[in-house]
C-alpha cells in the first residue's frame, strides 16, 4: 500500500512527541541512580534495582498491554500509557516524604507499566507508517526524538535533584551527628517533588491530547498464507526470527541501559566528582543521537538495516575492549561511545522482528516489548558482577550481547517459517 506523505507526517508527528516523552522519563534513571543511592543510603547494588523496577514492568505488562490494546485501540491505550506514567510519577511524593527506598521503586515500576502500554501501541506506528524497507529509518527518527529528550534529561534534572552533590557528600560524612544527618538526606530527598509533580500535570494534559487528536487507528488485514504446505501460520510461536529478536532486544536495551545508567559512578570510579560525573549519561546519549542522524541518512539508501544491526554490534565489541583496557577520562569516553554502537540496534531489530506477522503484528509487539526486561536483568548483573571483578571488568559481560546481536543481524533475523503470510497495511 502507498503511504502519502501528507497522511504519514502528522501521526508520525505525534508518535516522535510521544517517543521524547519515552527518552525523557527513561534516561532519568541515569540520574536516580546516585540520587537514591545518597538519598536513601544504598550500596551501588542496590541502586540499580532503580533500573530493574523500571524495566521489569515491561516484562510483565508487554502481552496484559497487547490485550488492552484489543480493547481500546491504538489512540485510547497511548493515553491510558501516559495516565499510568502520570500515576508512577506521584507516587514519588510520599515516597520522597517517608526517604522509601520501596516506594521509589513501586513509582518506577508504574511509570514503566505505563510506558509499556504506551511503546506497545507506537512503535507499531512507527514501523508500520510507511514501507517495512525503511523502518528502521522512520525508528531512527523516533529515536532522535527520544535521545534529544535524553540527553536533556539528565541535566535538567540532575540539576535540581544532584545540585552540590559532591559538597553535600562532604557534608554528610562529617557529620556525626544521625538527626543532623537524617535531616541532611531528607532535604535532599524531597528534592525530587517538584519535578515530579509538574511531570505528572504534563503527562495528563498530554493523554488528553493524544485522546481528541486525530491519530488514525492501525488495522491488519492478514491475507492468507501458511507457515508451512497446508498448515495456516496462525500462532506466534512459528515465526522463529520473532523469538530471536525478542532475544536481541533483551541484548540490545540491556547493554544499552548499561551504557547509560553505570557511566555515571564509572566515572567517579575513575576519580571523577559527581558534579561533573552527572552529567556523563547525557554524552551517552548525544554518541547515539549522532548514530541515528547517521542511520536517516544511510537507511535504506545506502544500507540496509540487518547490515547496519552487524556493523554497530561489532562496534560495541571494539569500545567494549577499549574501555577495559584504557583508564580514566579515555575509558569513560569509551562508555559514552557504547551510545553510538547501541544507536541503531533497537530501529533494525523491531522491524526485523516483526516483518511478516500480519494480524499477530500486535502481539509480536508485545513479544519483543518483554525483552526490554534486558534493561532490568542485565544492569543489575553488571552491579553483582562489579562486585566481583570492578566496575570495569564488569564491562567484559557486554562481549557475549554484542555476539548475540551480531547473529541476529547476520542470520537470525532470516529464520522464517517455510511460507511466510503476505501482509497488507490499512490506516484509517
Amino acid at each position: 500500500m502507498q503511504h502519502p506523505q501528507r497522511s504519514v507526517v502528522p501521526p508520525l508527528a505525534i508518535i516522535g512527541a510521544l517517543f521524547f516523552i519515552f527518552g525523557f522519563i527513561t534516561w532519568l534513571n541515569g540520574t536516580l541512580i546516585p540520587f537514591l543511592k545518597l538519598a536513601c543510603e544504598l550500596t551501588y547494588a542496590q541502586a540499580l534495582l532503580v533500573t530493574f523496577a523500571f524495566y521489569i514492568a515491561y516484562v510483565f505488562l508487554a502481552f496484559p498491554s497487547a490485550l488492552i490494546l484489543q480493547k481500546t485501540g491504538l489512540r485510547n491505550g497511548m493515553a491510558l500509557g501516559l495516565v499510568v506514567m502520570a500515576a508512577g510519577a506521584l507516587v514519588f511524593v510520599p515516597a520522597a516524604g517517608a526517604r522509601s527506598f520501596s516506594l521509589f521503586l513501586l513509582g518506577l515500576f508504574v511509570q514503566g507499566a505505563g510506558l509499556a502500554l504506551l511503546q506497545t501501541a507506537s512503535n507499531p506506528y512507527a514501523s508500520i507508517l510507511g514501507p517495512l524497507e525503511s523502518a528502521a529509518r522512520r525508528i531512527s527518527i523516533m529515536g532522535i526524538c527520544s535521545k534529544v529528550a535524553g540527553a536533556l534529561s539528565p541535566v535538567i534534572i540532575g540539576a535540581v535533584v544532584l545540585k552540590g552533590a559532591t559538597a553535600l557528600e562532604n557534608q554528610l560524612a562529617a557529620t556525626t551527628s544521625p538527626a543532623a544527618k537524617a535531616e541532611l538526606l531528607q532535604q535532599l530527598a524531597s528534592r525530587v517533588v517538584g519535578p515530579y509533580l509538574i511531570m505528572a500535570a504534563v503527562l495528563v494534559v498530554l493523554a488528553g491530547l493524544i485522546r481528541l487528536s486525530r491519530l488514525p487507528e492501525i488495522n491488519l488485514q492478514p491475507e492468507e498464507a501458511s507457515a508451512g504446505p497446508g498448515e495456516p501460520a496462525q500462532r506466534i510461536w512459528q515465526f522463529p526470527h520473532l523469538l530471536l529478536g525478542v532475544l536481541a532486544i533483551f541484548c540490545c536495551v540491556g547493554v544499552e541501559v548499561i551504557a547509560g545508567d553505570t557511566i555515571t559512578q564509572y566515572g567517579r570510579a575513575q576519580g571523577i566528582s559527581l558534579d561533573v560525573a552527572r552529567n556523563f549519561t547525557s554524552m551517552t546519549l548525544i554518541a547515539m543521537l549522532v548514530g541515528y542522524f547517521v542511520g536517516v541518512w544511510l537507511i535504506p539508501r545506502r544500507l540496509n538495516q540487518q547490515t547496519a544491526l552487524s556493523l554497530c554490534a561489532l562496534l560495541g565489541m571494539v569500545f567494549t575492549l577499549g574501555i577495559v583496557f584504557t583508564a580514566g577520562y579515555t575509558s569513560v569516553l569509551l562508555v559514552a561511545l557504547l551510545g553510538l554502537a547501541n544507536s541503531l540496534m533497537w530501529p533494525a531489530i523491531f522491524p526485523l522482528g516483526i516483518k511478516g506477522l500480519g494480524a499477530l503484528t500486535e502481539r509480536g509487539s508485545a513479544l519483543l516489548i518483554m525483552g526490554i526486561g534486558g534493561g532490568a536483568v542485565l544492569p543489575y548483573g553488571y552491579g553483582k558482577l562489579s562486585e566481583l571483578l570492578g566496575l570495569q571488568h564488569a564491562y567484559l559481560m557486554l562481549i557475549p550481547c554484542y555476539g548475540y546481536i551480531l547473529f541476529f543481524g547476520l542470520k537470525g533475523h532470516a529464520y522464517q517459517p517455510k511460507a511466510i503470510k503476505r501482509v497488507t497495511y490499512a490506516v484509517s
